[in-house]
């Protein structure tokens, strides 16, 4: 069995990069929050020291207009860039999936060496999930190098656009997506896919046992707490993270046993 990948958001500083290369993450992810605001000498250099490790840096950029993302990534470098709009209820969903996939395309004609995540949001546990998660991995899978599902919030109507953390975006919300769904695009697809949304120490065993995905992904359920017990984003709670990442390690060794005996 492959190792899992454990990917880890949202570090910002080279030295909690450095910690949690520390902790044997493997993929540590990073945000450019502001299309304004892009250029930060800070988190450039935080890549440029998961770039010095086994480690692989990714970034998402919160903007999609395709000079925007060029220049970013001319200025960053990552090895992955991830893409997490929330690809539903919109009346030109089409167009706007087919817009989307241009950018993907054009970033692997400029920078054939990123490789380009794309975020597939499936509904919350529990809830009725009317996203057509399948059509819409299909549709992206040839632009796309690895998938990510991730939970976005959902009411009787369909997706509910006022709750979502970051509008416009899929993510962040603590909250589990369907693992059944999750397991069904991993099925479906040929390209690795990671399990995100409300991943913690206390669930990614289970997560990795019913879902088989490539990688998990965890942010807000690793993050440190304030004193209202809400987590507090860019800061990262490494105790949480170390048990995450023993977890996994723990589970995907158990995988491997078990397939060695099935043979």
């Amino acid at each position: 069995m492959q190792r899992i990948i454990v990917q880890i958001y949202e570090v910002q500083t080279p030295l909690e990069a450095e910690a949690l290369i520390e902790l044997d993450v493997d993929h540590i992810g990073s945000v450019v929050v502001s299309e304004e605001h892009w250029k930060l000498p800070q988190l450039k250099d935080t890549i440029k020291t998961i770039h010095s490790t086994a480690a692989k840096s990714s970034l998402i950029p919160l903007y999609n207009h395709p000079e925007s993302v060029l220049r970013t990534l001319d200025y960053y470098q990552p090895d992955i860039v991830h893409f997490c709009e929330a690809l539903s209820d919109r009346d030109d969903i089409g167009d706007f999936c087919d817009r989307l996939i241009n950018l993907q395309a054009v970033v692997r004609k400029h920078f054939p060496e990123i490789n380009i995540m794309r975020s597939i949001p499936i509904a919350q546990t529990r809830k009725n999930d009317k996203i057509p998660t399948i059509e819409l991995a299909q549709r992206f899978e040839p632009a796309s190098d690895f998938f990510l599902t991730d939970t976005i919030l959902m009411n009787s109507c369909g997706t509910d656009i006022d709750r979502q953390p970051v509008q416009g975006f899929v993510g962040i919300t603590g909250e589990t997506c369907n693992w059944q769904t999750a397991l069904r695009l991993v099925e479906n697809v040929n390209i690795p896919v990671i399990l995100a949304g409300g991943i913690s120490p206390q669930n990614v065993t289970d997560g990795v046992r019913q879902v088989r995905p490539a990688g998990v992904d965890s942010c807000t359920r690793t993050n440190v707490l304030d004193k209202a017990g809400k987590p507090i984003r860019f800061k990262k709670d490494l105790d949480k993270v170390k048990q995450l990442v023993e977890r996994v390690r723990a589970a995907e060794k158990s995988l491997s046993q078990t397939s060695d005996n099935s043979v």
